[in-house]
């Protein structure tokens, strides 16, 4: 309202003083640049609507200001008023624009500027520069458009200066149904629209473009066949009063002698004034004639028009025009034709033919009069072309208005819906992200009223639903987590605690496990094995290398000296029995997967990479991966830790030992980020050895 205001009193203004430029575009600039496309698009067009009651040609200038809200609204959004320069490129960019269309409209529908004192400037420019109307107007107009442009956006911009930010931004982001997006996020929603083969967005601005031009031609179609239908009438009413009238004024004994003799005739002239009094007396006749009928077409007695050139002398004959030959019968009979229409060699014409009958009721000949339709016709392109400007800025203002309830009341919230359930969808069980997609979800605050908001409101109350029970599962499943770890360490110590001096065996090979495992993973290595479930369940199952042992004997297991052959073959079967132990469990507890890598490290932790290993001799990859990394700790625990039939080897010489087995004890990639992970391995012995 406050930009229509600004529009209409600057137009009454320069309307009063007749001042050559307008400046009616201020108050749209000033919209387009605090509430943007919409809001400015509808200033432009109710000013014009308005400035219609006072200047009437206003109204078929609408649809420039509303490209004037279109350009300034997008020079706002791609900030490109940052620079003077860009700030020059706009002013005369839009008035040059503004001045082609400008210059279309006045000239080429309405025939000349309308305003005085830009008639009396194109006049003294033509003058001066010796150029034709039509090339001065179309220089002087753009020159006063980009004038008036540049005055409009300063007075725009003196005016935002004195609004504050706060009240803009809460203008701005009045219309939307939702949190207010910020343009990238526009664009980057938009985009979403495009990425489907049927865009909701492209067939709703499809259906409005279609429904609005529908509209626009329709109604023009409309307009022009009634007004022509009822111009032809008209017309036709005017021919058949022009033929009556004269058929009864001229005297019926006198059209065969004028046939005859022509102008020799003593009432030839008088008759021809008089006929031609009644041509020039009923408005809109272009021809009244005088025809005796004869077989094969027109004798003609009088031939009254404007046009000297194309008037049919006293005598000569005329064949009937196709138009007539329908009605020769008629003609015949001594019977009127009345509104026949035609379009040949007089040009497009509607033509009535009334009797001239005498006193013994014979027809003595015919009265025919012709009117033009062909400044009806220039009148009808002309008034479909005032109802196509007229349109073109409501056609705008339709198509705006829908795209805008469109995009704020479906597209965006619909594509913010989109995204936001994309990226729950995307957080998979990562409780944090759930958590935080869940957040922006409800960021969102959807509120167009409708089932839009509802079913948002029900996808949020899902999702947070869904993200709690999640929650719940992994609290359980943790929980769950912690009880079967507890009870593998316990099993574990229950084997440990029957080793006399195996010094927390389990808790540091489960420490150098996680290193190992972690440092494959880091380097690349194997990463068609190592996955995250690979690492937990391999660290996890660590503690249970050794459940085997749980059959050994405790001489044997606690022998302070070197085992016998028989007794060393007695030690080896703990890998067997540890395989058949943890299989029994996984069969047990079905589904608890983890195991299986339990099963493996406790089966084959005494393989070699050269094959020369027990219980099954394999070698190199077909060892499995957890079991090649569980022979690393293993080893390198039992070297720098003490036994009961040896002291703990030094910590340079273990890693000796252990690189040394890198490629025929060891699998050399398990070597190699072992012997990396030195720092990490210090802070482990000194955690749990005391002579370290």
């Amino acid at each position: 309202m406050g930009g229509i205001l600004i529009n209409v009193l600057w137009a009454l203004l320069t309307n009063a003083y007749g001042l050559p430029v307008y400046l009616d575009t201020t108050g749209t600039m000033l919209v387009a640049m605090v509430g943007g496309l919409f809001p400015a698009i509808t200033t432009a067009v109710l000013t014009n609507v308005v400035i219609s009651l006072f200047n009437g040609e206003a109204i078929y200038f609408g649809f420039i200001n509303a490209l004037v809200a279109i350009y300034t609204a997008w020079f706002i959004r791609e900030k490109k008023f940052d620079r003077i320069k860009k700030v020059l490129i706009y002013i005369f960019s839009l008035g040059l624009i503004s001045g082609v269309v400008s210059f279309f409209i006045q000239w080429g529908a309405m025939g000349k500027p309308h305003i005085q004192s830009v008639n009396a400037l194109v006049e003294a420019f033509a003058l001066q520069y010796n150029l034709t109307d039509a090339v001065s107007f179309f220089i002087v107009n753009i020159i006063l458009t980009i004038l008036d442009r540049g005055i409009s956006f300063c007075m725009a911009l003196l005016c935002m200066y004195f609004i504050p930010n706060n009240v803009c931004e809460k203008i701005r982001n009045s219309g939307w149904k939702q949190r207010p997006l910020s343009l990238s996020e526009v664009k980057r929603i938009g985009s979403l629209s495009f990425s489907t083969a049927h865009s909701l967005r492209i067939r709703i601005t499809a259906m409005l473009l279609g429904c609005s031009t529908a509209l626009t031609v329709i109604m023009g179609v409309v307009g022009v066949t009634l007004y022509f239908k009822n111009a032809k009438n008209e017309k036709g009413d005017i021919a058949v009063n022009a033929a009556r009238f004269a058929s009864q004024v001229i005297d019926p004994d006198i059209v065969d002698d004028c046939a005859t003799y022509g102008r020799s005739t003593k009432v030839y002239d008088d008759t021809e004034a008089e006929l031609t009094q009644i041509r020039e007396g009923i408005n809109g006749v272009d021809r009244l004639c005088i025809y005796k009928i004869s077989s094969d077409g027109w004798l003609v007695a009088f031939d009254i028009t404007s046009n000297e050139d194309d008037r049919h002398e006293p005598g000569e004959k005329i064949e009937f025009g196709e138009e007539l030959k329908p009605y020769i019968g008629t003609l015949f009979k001594g019977e009127s034709v009345e509104a026949v229409e035609s379009n040949g060699i007089r040009g497009w014409v509607m033509s009535a033919y009334y009797p001239i009958i005498d006193n013994s009721g014979i027809c003595t000949g015919y009265a025919a009069a012709e009117v033009s339709l062909k400044y009806v016709s220039d009148y009808m392109w002309d008034f479909m072309l005032r109802v196509l400007f007229i349109m073109l800025s409501f056609y705008i203002l339709i198509s705006a208005c829908g795209l805008w309830v469109s995009g704020t009341g479906m597209v965006y919230p619909i594509n913010s819906i989109e995204r936001s359930v994309e990226a729950f969808i995307n957080a998979g069980d990562n409780q944090r992200e759930l958590d935080e997609a869940v957040r922006n979800m409800r960021a969102i605050d959807i509120q167009t009223g409708d089932e839009i908001e509802k079913m948002y409101r029900i996808i949020c109350d899902m999702a947070l639903n869904q993200t709690e029970k999640i929650r719940s599962v992994r609290r359980f499943s943790e929980e769950t987590m912690k009880m079967q770890d507890g009870l593998i360490i316990t099993m574990a110590d229950l084997v440990e605690n029957r080793d006399s001096d195996t010094g927390a065996h389990i808790q540091k090979t489960s420490e150098y496990v996680k290193i190992i495992v972690e440092g494959l993973e880091k380097k690349g290595y194997y990463p068609e094995k190592i996955s995250a479930k690979f690492k937990s369940d391999v660290v996890r199952s660590a503690p249970l290398h050794d459940v085997g042992k749980i059959n050994i004997s405790d001489k044997i297991l606690n022998k302070p000296g070197k085992l016998t052959d028989e007794e060393f073959e007695i030690m080896k079967t703990h890998t067997i029995a540890g395989r058949e132990i943890i299989e029994k469990a996984i069969n047990t507890v079905k589904g608890e997967v983890y195991l299986k890598e339990a099963r493996n490290m406790a089966a084959y932790h005494h393989e070699r990479w050269d094959g020369k290993g027990y219980p099954e001799g394999l070698h190199g990859e077909v060892i499995p991966l957890s079991a090649r990394i569980m022979a690393v700790a293993d080893v390198f625990d039992a070297l720098s830790s003490a036994r009961v039939y040896k002291p703990a080897f030094p910590l340079e010489e273990a890693l000796d030992i252990i690189k040394e087995g890198a490629g025929t004890q060891f699998d050399p990639k398990c070597v190699e980020v072992f012997l990396d992970a030195l720092p990490e391995i210090k802070v482990i012995l000194s955690k749990y050895n005391q002579n370290v």
